[in-house]
């Protein structure tokens, strides 16, 4: 496919179009309030930082976001277990108070429904890295929702980050084997991503299912197990991530 990446920053016009892409995220997933106060924030604040990507006929058909933060600071240094959430209030922390960033982390890359299996994550991934670099940063790095793990929401995300392929030594997830096959190394399980709590009515609303008895629900697009406590009336999803870093 002939494919156009360029900035927000660049292309303004396009962003009406991004937002209405369509894509296969869970509903769910569009609760956890962490990324409910800040995805537009990146779109606002950081612009420089968002791809979209157009096909021949200027449709957008990809984009993703990514955010610069200061990962060398007391209390920081490592990447966090909290993962995506918790890079999104570092790097708008760093924003506010005037702290120079010295990584980039991947924050989404979202396919278009029509443009999929033609390669635009493999590109937009590429595109990434190169839009760091030329900012000056050295790693990029990225809390990646490996998307296979729905298949199996009962494993150990402490097993699956680091399950490969006898044939080639390759990751089992196609998304993790992307990344690697990028340049990127698996470095660390983020056990507590992204939380998304609310009552057991929302949580039918969301998912269609009854959420009516104590104890794991399984929901279609969940990495793992909803914990539904309906005789207090609520469920709560805690999503695991992988750690991967790149060099640039």
């Amino acid at each position: 496919m002939d494919l156009n990446i360029s900035t927000l920053a660049e292309r303004p016009e396009l962003e009406g179009p991004m937002w209405g892409m369509r894509d296969l995220w869970p509903e769910f997933m569009m609760y956890d309030p962490v990324g409910w106060a800040n995805i537009g924030r990146i779109v606002r604040e950081l612009p420089e930082y968002v791809l979209v990507a157009t096909d021949a006929e200027g449709k957008v058909v990809a984009r993703g976001f990514s955010v610069p933060f200061r990962l060398d600071v007391d209390g920081r240094r490592e990447l966090p277990a909290r993962g995506w959430d918790e890079v999104l209030l570092w790097a708008f922390s760093d924003l506010k108070h005037g702290r120079e960033a010295d990584t980039v982390s991947a924050i989404e890359i979202t396919v278009d429904t029509s443009a999929l299996g033609q390669g635009l994550s493999h590109r937009m991934l590429a595109a990434m890295r190169a839009n760091a670099g030329r900012r000056g940063f050295s790693e990029l790095v990225a809390p990646v929702r490996p998307n296979g793990k729905h298949l199996e929401a009962a494993s150990s995300i402490h097993e699956y980050a680091f399950r490969t392929r006898e044939a080639d030594g390759l990751p089992h997830d196609a998304w993790l084997r992307v990344h690697v096959r990028a340049g990127g190394v698996i470095e660390a399980v983020a056990p507590a991503s992204m939380t998304v709590s609310g009552s057991v009515e929302q949580w039918r609303a969301w998912t269609g299912l009854p959420f009516d008895a104590d104890g794991p629900v399984e929901v279609e697009g969940a990495l793992v197990p909803v914990h539904c406590d309906a005789s207090r009336g609520y469920a709560v999803y805690v999503e695991p991530n992988v750690w991967v870093r790149h060099r640039i």
